[in-house]
């Protein structure tokens, strides 16, 4: 009998693809990763089987796929990447496999086109306008008032995203992104949003399931990195169940519903407004956070709906989880970073991980990528995470030389 294999394209975000590698490995499943690049992923290096290709050509991975399927048993085929999961849908649909419905995914992926369905269907998204040029920015920025969000059409992990707070900062990003430092997934295009304000939070979903709520703060605007994750975040059972009916109503508007979603939201003066719907599985460490909290290996369940398996949400248990992400405050050269050990040691600790090392290069981009570790704490009340927490993140230190000919 072949061996049945779970095919994972692409793993630019290693962390979450290490989740699904390892989970398709408890679930017996052999996994095999297509990357366009698997040794800058240490994908080699790690003795996991790793393929070269074109991950943007579907007809290359068509043929890919076939070729593996004369040695295999190709159970299911999925990504840990937003960009490329209308791709596989479409692989699914070629090979008669359990995915998402690739239309659905790509005219997610179009902030443009997201908001315009959510708006049509009543959900109450920020006051937007699209832009290709300076001169479409400043206008929809004077019709919709200062401060304003202005981000690329397409992206995600708020990549070129920024808070802009007058005409100033307005026209710096503007060149910024139009500029050929901003890297494009597609045609230039932008859109320049209202700035809305209020506690933010994301659904974390799976079918037609709200599994829970996780509660997020930002650090220093202008820019949008995520300082801290707790889930599940602490709600009314009425905020809580507005925050699930309008999460659904986004699934119905964007033909979503099969598979892992997450939506992220404000609640302002007018209740919860959508800022995005991202149609895939929230990136590492957000499903560790829920397996911490509620026992639901979102990944495992995920990778179980697209090898045909049946799934199991279940809540298994009752704790509170939270990440706190450390942040440099200068760019320059990393001497040294220290005391994750002794925080790892720590009564209620989950996870250290450090994501960079001695003697690295620190450039800060406004975005995920500004982050340089993690600590994961879980307990049965969020007072008590939130103290372990910062108990573990009091005791990592590091050192920062900034780069010579630095100007203050």
């Amino acid at each position: 009998m072949a061996r049945r294999v779970l095919i994972l394209v692409e793993g630019y975000s290693m962390d979450t693809a290490r989740l699904y590698i390892q989970a398709a490995q408890r679930l017996g499943v052999h996994p095999i990763v297509v990357s366009a690049d698997p040794i800058q992923c240490d994908l080699a290096t790690e003795g996991i089987e790793a393929i070269r290709i074109d991950t943007k050509d579907l007809a290359a991975l068509i043929g890919e796929c076939s070729r593996l399927g004369t040695t295999y048993d190709i159970a299911g085929i999925t990504s840990a990447e937003e960009s490329l999961y209308a791709t596989v849908g479409k692989l699914c649909r070629y090979f008669d496999l359990p995915g998402p419905n690739p239309a659905s995914i790509e005219q997610c992926c179009d902030k443009f086109a997201q908001r315009q369905l959510l708006a049509q269907a009543g959900v109450s998204v920020p006051a937007y306008r699209l832009a290709a040029n300076a001169a479409d920015v400043e206008s929809a920025a004077m019709e919709i008032g200062l401060p304003v969000i202005l981000k690329p059409a397409v992206g995600t992990c708020s990549i070129g995203v920024r808070l802009c707070r007058d005409d100033d900062e307005l026209a710096e990003h503007t060149t910024y992104l139009l500029g050929g430092k901003h890297i494009w997934w597609s045609s230039p295009r932008m859109l320049v949003e209202e700035f809305v304000q209020g506690p933010q939070y994301t659904a974390q979903i799976m079918g037609n399931k709200v599994i829970g709520i996780t509660a997020a703060e930002f650090g220093p605007p202008p820019h949008f990195v995520y300082r801290e994750f707790a889930f599940p975040a602490l709600l009314t059972d009425d905020r809580h169940e507005h925050i699930a009916d309008i999460s659904l109503s986004c699934l119905r508007a964007l033909d979503l519903g099969w598979g892992p979603t997450n939506i992220e939201l404000r609640w302002t003066k007018r209740g919860p407004v959508v800022i995005e719907v991202n149609p895939r599985l929230a990136g590492s460490p957000d499903p560790q956070l829920v397996q911490l909290a509620y026992g639901v290996d979102l990944v495992a369940e995920h990778i179980k709906l697209v090898i045909g398996d049946e799934w199991n949400l279940r809540k298994r248990q009752s704790q509170t989880a939270a990440v706190r992400f450390l942040v440099p405050d200068r760019d320059g050269i990393l001497d040294w970073i220290d005391g994750h050990s002794r925080a790892a040691a720590i009564a209620g600790v989950a996870e250290v991980k450090l994501y960079v090392k001695p003697k690295t290069p620190i450039i800060r981009k406004g975005d995920y990528r500004d982050t340089i570790a993690h600590v994961i704490a879980a307990s049965h009340r969020l007072a008590q995470t939130e103290a372990i927490l910062q108990r573990a993140v009091d005791l990592i230190d590091w050192s920062i030389t900034r780069f010579p000919n630095f100007v203050e």
